[in-house]
């Protein structure tokens, strides 16, 4: 065992591993390689035995079940045709009004994100069926790109969320609470989205001109086209629903979704071998990758635990010369620019074990601090410049786009976005009072 500061080591720790992310290490094998070396070095060989026990009863956990479950659900909304569906009802009903397309894609990311929980399927989704639609109307790149940007940040912000699941799970805060928290600050954002873009367009209808009045669906036609919205509408409801009235946990409503969304897709005729096979192939994937930052994330956390690093960063945040509202920003702050850089489950790895009983310290209510912490993590996820859900519209490959367009795209929506966090932090029975009205 070698025998250093608390600074020194913290030191040792934090640059070991940054020089592994610079190098290209990825993050869950980084946390994992700076968390088994530092055992070895700072601690010995003999405690490694006691990491196993931690990874095992964490991982098991019921709450992490739901994990994969809303994954294949979210998977099997993307390959049953129920987005594009949406869309074309969307389409019929906005296309006549100024910047209606862009209103539209929010409003269906809206209902997507009360499906999927996350930030990947309502970005491709309105990446590929309404940015070019836009772009076909004479929608500038901008105005067509930040809608579908904001639009699918609200997906791990309105529940189901797998950022909520995570946290809920590695913090104690109850999931079913989180997943609520979300639904008014979730629909405040939107709800800003469409002010921002009606006062763009009605300032300069070049923003976003309506379709011609020839091209425009009939009211038979567009009535006819709600029915696509009954099945995503009703799983929603039956799925948190369940979930405010305490009819089920959080994990049951992942299983009750995934049946509920496989219903969907038999009713559609869209439940093939193939669309089965990639559902699941996207579930495998993203649980996969989700557990292994996880399992990297609690090595390091349980290292920088034993060598008290964490109790070095908490009495650091405890001691600066500020208020308790003070220290709230400036946590926050952090997190928002390491979501700038880092993946969000390594970010909740890292600072899941230094902030939380910092905020249980300053008398903070856990289940407020939790949803903060996560909306800040979400909105990092669209902030330049390397904010995940950037690179995947990026990844669409649509001609003519560069990362410019997209970083000037996405900064009216991170605005909006760090807006209504700031009125949650001021006013917290935003996010707290649908949870306070839970049926226990």
């Amino acid at each position: 065992m070698t025998e250093l500061s608390v600074g020194t080591t913290t030191l040792l720790i934090t640059l070991s591993f940054f020089v592994l992310m610079a190098s290209g290490f990825s993050i869950a094998f980084a946390m994992m390689s700076v968390g088994m070396v530092g055992y070895l070095v700072f601690i010995g060989p003999q405690p490694l035995y006691a990491i196993y026990p931690i990874l095992f009863n964490t991982i098991t956990k019921d709450v992490f079940t739901a994990i994969p479950l809303f994954t294949f659900m979210a998977a099997l909304f993307q390959v049953s045709g129920i987005g594009e569906r949406m869309y074309e009802a969307m389409y019929k009903w906005m296309a006549g009004l100024r910047g209606g397309l862009a209103i539209g894609s929010v409003l269906l990311c809206t209902l997507v994100a009360a499906i999927t929980g996350v930030v990947a399927t309502g970005t491709v989704l309105m990446g590929l069926l309404a940015y070019p639609e836009m772009t076909k109307r004479g929608y500038p790149k901008k105005m067509a790109i930040g809608p579908v940007l904001g639009g699918g940040a609200l997906g791990p912000l309105i529940p189901p969320s797998v950022p909520m699941i995570i946290v809920g799970g590695l913090s104690g805060v109850s999931t079913g609470k989180l997943f609520i928290s979300g639904i008014i600050p979730g629909f405040l954002c939107s709800i800003f989205f469409v002010i921002y873009i009606l006062l763009k367009c009605y300032r300069d209808p070049k923003q976003g001109p309506p379709i011609p009045l020839e091209e425009r669906a009939t009211f038979q036609q567009k009535v006819s086209s709600l029915f696509a919205l009954v099945l995503p509408i009703i799983l929603i409801v039956i799925v948190l629903g369940g979930i405010y009235l305490g009819i089920y946990t959080p994990m049951e409503a992942g299983g009750i979704g995934a049946f509920g969304a496989l219903i969907c897709v038999a009713i559609l005729r869209n439940l093939t071998w193939k669309n089965l096979q990639s559902a699941v192939f996207t579930t495998f994937q993203v649980t996969g990758m989700v557990l292994w930052i996880t399992i990297g994330g609690l090595v390091f956390a349980s290292l920088c635990g034993i060598t008290r690093v964490t109790h070095f960063f908490s009495n650091l945040l405890t001691g600066l010369p500020f208020s308790p509202f003070g220290i709230l920003l400036t946590m926050l702050l952090i997190a928002f620019i390491m979501g700038m850089f880092i993946d969000s489950v390594a970010i909740m790895m890292i600072c899941i074990p230094v902030m939380f009983p910092v905020a249980q310290q300053l008398d903070f209510n856990l289940l407020f601090f939790a949803f903060v912490f996560v909306l800040t993590i979400i909105i990092g996820m669209v902030s330049p410049p390397f904010g995940y859900g950037l690179f995947y519209f990026r990844g669409l490959g649509h001609e003519g786009v560069t990362m410019q367009d997209i970083y000037l795209s996405s900064l009216p929506y991170v605005l909006i976005m760090l807006g209504v966090l700031f009125l949650c932090c001021l006013f917290p029975q935003i996010p707290l009072f649908l949870p306070d009205k839970m049926i226990k």
